[in-house]
């Protein structure tokens, strides 16, 4: 039952900044490092909307596929590693953000990655299926 309320509760919080990144494109623009524009080719408006969607995507994945659930968590866990340059960007920057306007905030903002992953694994038992995998030994 823990898991599952965990497991909304991050898919509330996916959505919600998911719909931030649509409705706040300009405040997420600073969090993109240079290097990210020129491997993918896009401009930073155009990687704030994809992440947005990308969350907006998992956060519908998380409770609507069930059976996926673990997948899903290890894709969730995957994105906010691939995220977290941003937050690093955004703290070297000073940029301020939806709830991030301090370098205080900004600096524990990059400690709170980590928990994320490791939210995504647990409420998914995405981390279960590491141990159960005989191969992983």
């Amino acid at each position: 039952m823990i898991r599952h309320i965990a497991r909304w509760t991050l898919a509330i919080g996916l959505t919600v900044m998911g719909v931030l990144h649509f409705t706040q494109t300009r405040g997420f623009r600073g969090l993109i490092p240079a290097w990210a524009t020129k491997a993918t080719g896009l401009d930073e408006e155009s990687i704030v909307i994809a992440s947005g969607a990308a969350e907006l995507a998992l956060a519908a994945g998380l409770v609507a596929l069930p059976k996926e659930r673990r997948r899903i968590g290890w894709a969730t866990a995957l994105f906010f590693v691939a995220v977290f340059p941003g937050n690093v960007q955004q703290w070297r920057r000073r940029w301020t953000a939806p709830g991030l306007d301090t370098d205080t905030k900004r600096f524990v903002r990059l400690f709170l990655q980590p928990v994320l992953i490791a939210w995504a694994l647990w409420s998914t038992s995405a981390s279960a299926s590491i141990r159960s995998n005989p191969r992983s030994r």
